[in-house]
């Protein structure tokens, strides 16, 4: 079974929230997929399809694969590096806000050798 890569890193949008919309196109065809992406309005939604229509040049440049055979194999998104930053506070103190970055991984494969 042939598969293709792509993955788009130090995204600035938690890990959790795009672990939600990918939990929605996991092992779905990627024309199914795109739709999902097109339509869903969680603002992970965005980055997620850049990163599957990646996916699926990838695999139609490089691998000769057909675009309409593709699924998605695999969908997993890891915590980047965090960015800290420091807001005012009463008195003359201050809090620690925590910027969490996203490194975000598709695999589409090829549905023919089931």
């Amino acid at each position: 079974m042939a598969t293709a890569k792509a993955s788009a890193t130090y995204i600035r949008m938690s890990p959790r929230k795009v672990k939600i919309v990918l939990d929605l196109i996991r092992n779905q065809s990627a024309e199914k997929a795109l739709a999902i992406l097109k339509f869903t309005p969680n603002a992970a939604a965005e980055p997620v399809l850049k990163v599957l229509k990646s996916a699926i040049a990838n695999a139609e440049t490089n691998h000769n694969m057909d675009a309409e055979e593709l699924y998605v194999s695999e969908a997993a998104v890891g915590q980047g590096p965090t960015l800290k930053r420091i807001q005012a506070r009463a008195r003359g103190r201050s809090d620690r806000v925590l910027k969490k970055t996203s490194h975000i991984y598709l695999t589409v494969a090829d549905g023919n050798d089931e």
